[in-house]
């Protein structure tokens, strides 16, 4: 963790402490997310049968893919050799504020593996080995495996993603991570180890996105897992209030909140039961 690699490239995984300074950096990060990202996160996650309407869709899909019988979360790509394979997700958004994750296996990344969001009109398969979304006009993506983000790549070159990266660093994305796109203010960023990475891209409003991914690696399985969205409307007043109690009482005390010198109706929204 944090040596150079072959190449002169440096890795960095925000799990040595020895990078721990570049955490002041994030910090400053989290200035630039949506307002009202903690308050999706604050909430209990989306239900199964929400999950599977927002999940992979098996007829929006390259032919080197198909989406497992037994969990429709999880997509499975076969080893084509020299192939990049993509996937679109079932929902298009236009409106509101979305948070999914993606859960891909570091060890079945392969030398491509980006994740983001495309129009319809994206393509889903390319001969060859390639960051397949961003490559055009019509997808935007993070890939992975260089710490790059990619729209319109064949006309321009890819953007170091953190911000704070130097050129020729590499940084260590886990199993999974989170995706949050903003339709209301036209934003895409993601949230890797709790730690929001800032904006990766600007300009999307107007269109319709769908969650994708594109894949070279034979037999991986990504899955993804809609967290909630929220409505572009104002929040009600009862909604910032139990936000700031929650907030008050931090995430390891929330089981106590039963014991608050409330009426059990309240107690019961408090914990959004």
């Amino acid at each position: 963790m944090g040596q150079k690699v072959p190449g002169g490239i440096k890795t960095i995984d925000m799990r040595d402490p020895a990078f721990s300074p570049l955490k002041l950096e994030l910090q400053a990060l989290s200035h630039t997310k949506p307002s009202r990202l903690d308050l999706l996160l604050d909430m209990p996650p989306a239900s199964l049968d929400v999950q599977v309407q927002h999940s992979w869709n098996n007829d929006d899909r390259s032919l080197n893919i198909f989406v497992k019988d037994d969990n429709k979360l999880v997509f499975h790509r076969h080893p084509v050799a020299q192939s990049t394979d993509a996937i679109r997700g079932r929902v298009g958004y236009t409106r509101g504020l979305h948070v999914w994750e993606i859960s891909w296996a570091m060890r079945q990344r392969g030398t491509h593996a980006v994740v983001g969001v495309a129009t319809s009109d994206a393509p889903l398969h390319s001969v060859g080995y390639t960051a397949l979304v961003g490559s055009n006009a019509e997808s935007w993506g993070w890939d992975l495996c260089r710490s790059k983000l990619y729209h319109d790549g064949k006309n321009r070159t890819g953007k170091t993603y953190p911000a704070f990266l130097e050129p020729d660093d590499t940084f260590i994305i886990p199993d999974s991570l989170l995706v949050v796109l903003d339709m209301d203010e036209g934003t895409l960023g993601y949230i890797v180890d709790g730690h929001y990475l800032g904006v990766a891209f600007r300009g999307l409003k107007g269109r319709k996105l769908y969650p994708v991914v594109s894949a070279v690696w034979g037999h991986c399985e990504i899955r993804i897992r809609y967290i909630n969205g929220l409505d572009p409307e104002p929040l009600s007043l009862m909604d910032l209030c139990r936000r700031s109690v929650r907030v008050a009482l931090g995430r390891d005390r929330l089981s106590e909140i039963h014991r608050l010198p409330l009426p059990a109706s309240l107690k019961n929204y408090l914990l959004y039961q």
